[in-house]
């Protein structure tokens, strides 16, 4: 039996032309809707009111927003009031699209839209499926941007567990670490959670069917060893301005304190005391820390440590290939399409043994490391030290990365839709039925979810 055709709806604030993996992500995922002739509609911020036809069965609506007052103001983001009321312009652009699917990747200002639906506020579009997509962790974010240590933790497991989870059907994590949040936030349920899920009419299903991961996927054709060559590395050095016997290593990504950039700091620190090669570091990409990135550069000597901004996909893939090691810091990372771009590229690929990178990085395909300079230094030594071993490792990740493409990742997610697809209207009534949700006792359903469906 062939699978339901349905439109879906995407809407983020991540989208944006220097936001990196999750702009590439819905890119991706808009092209495979052509091929695959699925309908998919994209609300994202812009400067001004525009809709982009994509292909025939994909187009992104760009909605004027201001932007941010906190954290990274590089970015735009749509603010409730722009759905809330009637004759808004997202609300009058899901009026018009009428989609089967809504899916909300933001679990702050557009998070709303989930509880608003299913509290019947939304009426006129009746009642698609409702999906968040998790392409990071709230801990993590509050950690980086509010307050670290257990309170912070403490508040986003809070937010998750009361707020998050009931106000959405499903739920879509981009690798297993972002995935652990939503089980982790809902191990404890007490009387909060209690009133929470009844009052936002929780679906009455237990969170196991309700949660799926999703790895994104890297275009593997873009990113290759092929692109490796003495011209291509002899453009890098003279774009850099760093000598040409120099040990290049690269970091690709926000410029951002979530992103643990203070650890290349630290591993320059230690590798500018190397006597025998002379290292340095390119960094392509922009953020809010680039001025005290810049600065702290500048203290271990010129051009140890040169930002290059924001660089088109063409350019990056050209570094990838031709430097002699990637290095990635955030050992917090939810998936990192950055690192995987790096392995299919066969760089030599340095990161922390931790976060949503395990999705795909080992101890055979890559470098995995404490999240510390000098270990992180140590192993940017050992990969210069021996070439051939290294070679080996890189030759492992490329495999990797070529099983982990963004076509296989597309058509997993849209796979998935087909999924939550036939399960909400199997059973619809357990994700629709606000009065049994009023009264139901959702804590029991969490605690003892064979016995309780």
């Amino acid at each position: 039996m062939s699978s339901p055709r349905f439109k879906t709806l995407h809407i983020t604030n991540y989208y944006h032309k220097n936001s990196g993996g999750i702009s590439t992500s819905y890119n991706n995922l808009l092209a495979a809707a052509g091929v695959l002739k699925r309908e998919a509609v994209l609300i994202v911020p812009g400067e001004k009111e525009a809709v982009e036809e994509v292909n025939d069965y994909a187009r992104i609506y760009y909605v004027p927003a201001r932007f941010s007052p906190l954290f990274d103001r590089r970015y735009r983001i749509m603010m409730p009031w722009q759905y809330m009321r009637t004759g808004s312009p997202i609300r009058e652009i899901m009026l018009n699209e009428r989609p089967d699917l809504v899916e909300v990747t933001d679990k702050y200002t557009l998070s709303i839209i989930g509880p608003m639906i299913r509290t019947n506020s939304f009426k006129k579009i009746g009642r698609p499926i409702l999906v968040h997509f998790s392409c990071e962790r709230m801990d993590d974010n509050v950690g980086s941007f509010l307050i670290g240590g257990r309170a912070g933790e403490w508040f986003a497991r809070q937010v998750i567990g009361t707020y998050t989870l009931p106000s959405f059907d499903f739920h879509i994590a981009n690798s297993v670490y972002t995935a652990e949040e939503f089980h982790r936030s809902a191990e404890k349920p007490g009387r909060l959670l209690q009133r929470t899920w009844r009052m936002l009419k929780s679906p009455r299903v237990e969170l196991a069917d309700r949660v799926f991961v999703c790895p994104r996927g890297v275009d593997s054709v873009q990113f290759t060893p092929e692109r490796k060559s003495d011209e291509a590395r002899s453009q890098m050095i003279e774009l850099a301005g760093v000598p040409a016997n120099a040990f290049i290593s690269l970091y690709a990504g926000r410029i951002s304190p979530e992103k643990n950039i203070g650890l290349l700091v630290e591993m320059m620190r230690e590798l500018s005391s190397d006597t025998e090669r002379d290292h340095r570091l390119i960094v392509a990409g922009a953020g809010p820390q680039e001025d005290w990135l810049r600065k702290e550069g500048e203290k271990l000597g010129s051009g140890k440590i040169v930002l290059l901004g924001h660089l088109d996909k063409e350019t990056l893939a050209d570094l990838y290939a031709n430097a002699d090691a990637f290095v990635h810091p955030n050992p917090k990372e939810p998936f990192g399409i950055a690192p995987l771009e790096a392995m299919a590229s066969g760089v030599p690929t340095v990161a922390p043994r931790a976060g949503g990178i395990l999705s795909y990085a080992t101890d055979e395909n890559a470098w995995l490391m404490p999240p510390d300079g000098k270990a992180f230094a140590d192993a940017v030594r050992s990969i210069a030290a021996d070439p051939a071993a290294a070679q080996l490792r890189s030759e492992k990740a490329v495999e990797t990365a070529r099983a982990n493409t963004r076509e296989a990742a597309t058509q997993r997610l849209f796979d998935t839709y087909d999924r939550i697809y036939e399960d909400f209207h199997s059973r619809r009534e357990l994700y629709t039925d606000r009065e049994a949700s009023a009264s139901y006792d959702h804590v029991e359903l969490l605690r003892n979810p064979k016995g309780s469906r």
